[in-house]
């Protein structure tokens, strides 16, 4: 056997080595897991039985499973708040205190005063020098306990929910004047959830930065007192003709009386009513013994009078939005004066027209679609916003609607679609089928449920088809994007996310926005031309800017003969599609109705070679409406407005429309009506502004929907 042993070159021995060595380390790390597991387990045990001797039994344990349960859940609450209250550090973040530095008097386009907004704090009374019983008043209505809480009054809100229950109604209100003043300097009217809690952290970060004076004072200089007025000082001079230093206890209940409910309380609108609730501030007075009954007698017996005042509305809603659009413009171009009058594009008979027609249908139709609310922007070709309405009663809410609110377009965003899809090169005669879709797991359907198969794209937008436009972001733009671009081209402002299902409208635009946007058709592809005011004057009577000494040059997004084909699309939407209730008489009209989920919002924005109007109806809470579609109320009220602005006017034809301009009928015109016919007259009649209003209300007893330009003749014919 020795013959046969092979040399030994050492091969066999280095592998043994090597696999010996990796198990002791597998070993070792095996016993450290395990002992480590193993010393674990035993502290744990040992930890266990030591706090078992703390274990409450019985009653104890009831009252600290049910303590740790809410410390549980209070932690997660306040974990959410914080996240819900990030937002509100955005806001004091800016430089809020910059607007105090702005007092501006606008004019409407021919040059008469119609309203102010801002203060400068040299103009601003000081607390101190205001009248002591205008604070008490002031106090024992909106807040009694103002100097001793911290911005959030719990005593104060558990007193008003208490007199709520007990009276079966809101008769109280929980909000502090921190609270109300956090709402006017940083937040809206809008009634949400997170708006509450971002008033309650910004009441108190108020507290923090602020004395109780200087949060009175803001308080005292912010607040809408109706009337167009903003600020106690503001309010005494317009309503009495005197400075707020020297109004008696009788005017200084009636100004108390108007901070929560200006509209209703306004002495010039309702004195009978506006005295009423001075008398209860009277009463909140001496409750809260700031005064004794004695104190206040006088002022019960001889109530406050009011100087006469010409009860011309102030276009509210248009001046809120301009006073910002001048404080951008003023911080941009940085120019030397922030004291200035403004002259701005804004039209008081369109406005009034405006106005009066959201009024008129509103309360002809609102309660049987259950609609509340609704918003008008009207431009003129050339950017000039000529009227805005922002809601329905400026005094009851000051949320602007028209600029402020984003809500899904519906199938007026499809406009934005079909204008990408023709940029890329796709024409109204491309035909694409009207079939069932599946993008991404959704499925959307058509309003009748039903499918047309091959159609043009023409007729797609005619007939509002869904299906068409999501192929076409799909199959031909390659997703969304190029929509998204298309739409911040045309001057779309609001922020439009990125998703497939909004093709179809989903995404959420103010009414601002949908009038800018469609003025790029009516411009001819050219964006950029709005604007809310034209000349620019300091105090003394210098010119800072003109509009018309500069050269302001729109941007071209579209060509123009893609522009122009596009017109001639919608033009087909209120001829024989969605939109033919708003078609006028004598000019074609081109435009997209738009109504979105459970009839939540229903859209109208339409357009001539003249001007281009957006109309938006719904809820502020979202609720649905009653089935109200964008081709009836918003397509009437749009027809109403629009046969108003183009009288005595020079009529335009739509860029690409061939006769856009037709021969008025001689025949008496046809009334739009909740049934049927939607043509409209374009008479010119010199009228005047007593004759005007007694059409409107000769109108309202009717149950017209008639223009505000109607013949008087036919009115009269149909009185008898």
């Amino acid at each position: 056997m020795d013959d046969l042993n092979l040399p030994d070159d050492g091969r066999n021995k280095r592998p043994h080595k090597k696999s010996s060595f990796l198990l002791e380390i597998d070993a070792w790390i095996d016993s450290a897991i395990y002992n480590s597991g193993f010393r674990a387990a035993q502290t744990w045990e040992d930890i266990t039985i030591f706090f078992r001797r703390f274990r409450p039994r019985g009653f104890r344990r009831v009252f600290f499973e049910a303590a740790g349960d809410a410390m549980t859940l209070g932690m997660l609450g306040l974990i959410a708040l914080l996240a819900l209250a990030i937002p509100s550090s955005r806001e004091v973040a800016q430089d809020w205190r910059n607007q105090d530095q702005f007092a501006v008097t606008f004019l409407d386009r021919y040059g008469r005063e119609i309203g102010q907004r801002g203060i400068l704090h040299t103009d601003a009374v000081p607390v101190e020098d205001l009248p002591d019983h205008l604070v008490k008043a002031v106090l024992a209505t909106e807040d009694r306990r103002f100097f001793d809480h911290f911005g959030i009054d719990a005593m104060g809100l558990v007193r008003a929910m208490t007199e709520n229950v007990r009276a079966n109604s809101v008769v109280q209100g929980g909000s502090t004047i921190t609270q109300q003043l956090a709402k006017n300097l940083f937040l809206s009217n809008e009634r949400t959830l997170e708006r509450k809690i971002k008033e309650a952290f910004l009441a108190l970060w108020l507290e923090a930065n602020l004395s109780k004076e200087e949060i009175l004072k803001l308080y005292l200089d912010r607040a809408y007192m109706g009337g167009g007025t903003f600020g106690v000082g503001a309010a005494a001079k317009f309503y009495f003709d005197k400075d707020v230093r020297d109004v008696n206890l009788a005017e200084a209940a009636m100004l108390a009386g108007l901070f929560k409910a200006p509209a209703r309380f306004a002495p010039h609108i309702n004195l009978p009513a506006a005295r009423g609730r001075a008398n209860e501030v009277l009463t909140n007075i001496v409750q809260a013994d700031f005064m004794t009954e004695g104190q206040v007698t006088g002022a019960r017996r001889e109530p406050a009078d009011v100087v006469l005042r010409n009860n011309a509305e102030s276009p509210d809603y248009f001046l809120d939005w301009a006073f910002e659009e001048v404080k951008n413009f003023i911080i941009a171009e940085n120019l030397p004066s922030r004291s200035v009058v403004v002259r701005t594009t804004i039209d008081s008979e369109l406005q009034r027209a405006s106005e009066e027609s959201v009024q008129f249908f509103l309360r002809k139709h609102g309660q049987d679609y259950n609609v509340g609310e609704a918003a008008v922007v009207l431009i003129e070709a050339n950017g000039a916003v000529r009227a805005l309405v922002g809601g329905r009663d400026y005094g009851v809410s000051q949320f602007n609607r028209a600029t402020a609110a984003e809500r899904q377009a519906g199938s007026s965003f499809k406009t934005y679609v079909y204008a990408a899809a023709i940029d890329a090169g796709l024409t109204d005669a491309t035909v694409i089928a009207d079939q069932p879709i599946t993008w991404r797991g959704w499925s959307p359907q058509n309003y009748n449920r039903s499918f047309a198969g091959r159609v043009t794209l023409a007729t797609a937008l005619a007939r509002s088809i869904n299906t068409v436009p999501v192929r076409i972001a799909r199959d031909h733009l390659g997703g969304t994007k190029p929509i998204v671009d298309m739409a911040a081209k045309m001057g779309v402002e609001s922020n439009i996310i990125s998703h497939h299902t909004m093709v179809l409208g989903t995404a959420g635009m103010t009414v601002m926005d949908q009038a800018t946007g469609y003025l790029t058709l009516a411009s001819g592809g050219i964006a950029g031309t709005r604007h809310a005011f034209t000349q620019i004057k300091s105090v003394s009577g210098e010119i800072i800017y003109d509009r018309r000494r500069t050269t302001i040059e729109g941007t071209r997004v579209l060509d123009a003969d893609k522009a122009e084909m596009l017109n001639r699309m919608l033009v087909n939407v209120t001829e024989w599609g969605t939109g033919r209730r708003a078609a006028l008489d004598g000019i074609k009209v081109a435009g997209k109705t738009g109504t979105t989920q459970a009839y939540r919002d229903a859209w109208f924005v339409g357009y001539t070679g003249n001007f281009t109007a957006a109309v938006w109806y719904g809820n502020d809470d979202y609720t649905p409406t009653n089935r109200l579609t964008g081709g009836r109320l918003p397509a009437m009220t749009w027809q109403r407005i629009m046969s108003y602005a183009h009288r005595d006017v020079d009529l335009v034809p739509l860029p690409g429309v061939e006769d856009s301009i037709r021969p008025v009928a001689e025949e008496e015109p046809a009334i739009a009506t909740e049934e049927g016919v939607e043509s409209l007259p374009l008479r010119r009649l010199a009228l005047s502004e007593e004759a005007v209003r007694f059409l409107i209300a000769l109108e309202d007893r009717l149950g017209s929907v008639a223009p505000l330009s109607s013949d008087p003749q036919q009115l009269a014919a149909r009185s008898r």
